[in-house]
């Protein structure tokens, strides 16, 4: 029975990872279970998997929690970054989820491999900010860590057996979100309510808001960068509608071996939760008959520039993919609190970036001071300017 710690487990990954487990109660038992603020649903899972280490975002957070749990069976209480550090490197956890949204995830991501912990990471941003440093630790301690994006686990599946130097290229699939046909002068009045209809995919509002402006698939290109040992002009992205291909990987040959299946994030979890096995899963199977077509387009990059951002920044290398990732998370914030327009998220991105001069990266507290600043710029910026200034 593998023991699983999972940071993060109120999100979107969380609660499917906590699916799966439920789906498979003789496969998994669960150590520990990292949360923000939403205590009503963390009290309900700490009932059902019975942790025995959990975290929350804050003390307040953590006094809520207390009162909703039963005075006699609650697990070891924790809160802040050094209470999900904890869940990360629970005693006896066999592997780390790694599902936080932004890079609150980093620092418990580092803690687990640095106690050589197995993670399955879903935290694209651990990669993104501080990759060098995450491979560095991973390769130390020999720690794997197994991809959870579903693009990423695809990559991973699709080069299984095969010669990493016959890997000419690889190419992410993104499904073009919400406003992938509309037309670009109706971009200017997007609402956070229109950005949050994701055509396929049920995810968190920062991720959905990340795939409507594709910067999801931005952050995605630097981490298959890192996480594959590639530079980035070897990873490419094609608009796929359907979201059934996931990745392609292209040999040097010319073949090419794709990996598709139903948009079901319980799918690449199960598989890094019990790697190289493979779980049945419930649920309807991938009918291609039904589906009938499947379609792909080239970016188009005047729409999408937060992708151009994300290949800018991959290029520059050291801290700049770290100043696109928090500015990024700032900007998004300030959309969904209608602070900030639509157009206006990848220009902020694009304006901390260029205000910034990066350095090689060597340590994680140059990383947490570099994305500090990125977030104190980012928020000046749209003090600035406002909604109405940035569309």
């Amino acid at each position: 029975m593998k023991k699983l710690a999972i940071l993060g487990s109120t999100g979107s990954i969380g609660r499917s990872t906590l699916a799966v487990v439920a789906e498979h109660p003789l496969e998994f038992t669960v150590m520990g279970l990292a949360a923000g603020r939403n205590v009503e649903l963390l009290a309900a899972q700490i009932r059902q998997f019975r942790p025995r280490v959990v975290s929350v975002q804050d003390e307040e957070a953590a006094a809520r929690l207390r009162e909703l749990l039963p005075a006699d069976k609650n697990p070891e209480l924790l809160a802040g970054p050094k209470g999900a550090a904890a869940v990360a490197t629970a005693p006896g956890a066999d592997l780390v989820v790694s599902a936080m949204v932004g890079a609150a995830g980093l620092e418990p991501t580092l803690a687990a491999i640095e106690a050589g912990i197995p993670v399955a990471l879903a935290n694209k941003e651990t990669l993104v900010a501080a990759g060098p440093l995450v491979m560095a630790a991973a390769r130390k301690t020999g720690v794997p860590l197994l991809p959870v994006d579903s693009e990423h686990s695809a990559l991973m599946q699709a080069m299984e057996g095969q010669r990493r130097e016959d890997v000419k290229k690889l190419w992410l699939t993104a499904s073009g979100g919400p406003f992938r046909s509309w037309p670009a002068e109706k971009l200017a009045r997007v609402t956070p309510a229109q950005a949050l209809r994701h055509p396929n995919w049920d995810m968190g509002a920062k991720i959905t808001i990340d795939s409507a402006t594709m910067m999801n698939k931005a952050l995605e290109v630097i981490e298959a960068s890192v996480l594959f040992a590639l530079p980035v002009d070897r990873i490419g992205v094609y608009i796929h509608p359907q979201s059934i291909i996931h990745s392609l990987v292209e040999f040097v040959d010319g073949s090419v071996i794709a990996q598709l299946g139903v948009p079901d994030m319980r799918l690449p979890i199960a598989y890094a939760l019990t790697y190289p096995r493979r779980l049945p899963l419930s649920g309807p199977p991938l009918d291609l008959g039904q589906i009938a077509q499947l379609t792909f387009e080239e970016p188009d990059l005047e729409r999408f520039p937060s992708l151009s951002l994300g290949y800018e920044a991959a290029r520059a290398g050291g801290t700049m993919p770290a100043v696109l990732n928090a500015a990024n998370e700032v900007a998004v914030a300030a959309f969904l609190a209608e602070r900030l327009s639509y157009r206006g998220i990848p220009r902020v991105v694009a304006a901390t970036m260029e205000a910034h001069a990066p350095e090689s990266l060597h340590s994680l507290e140059q990383v947490l001071g570099v994305n500090r600043w990125a977030r104190e710029h980012a928020q000046n910026l749209i003090a600035r300017t406002g909604a109405g200034n940035s569309s």
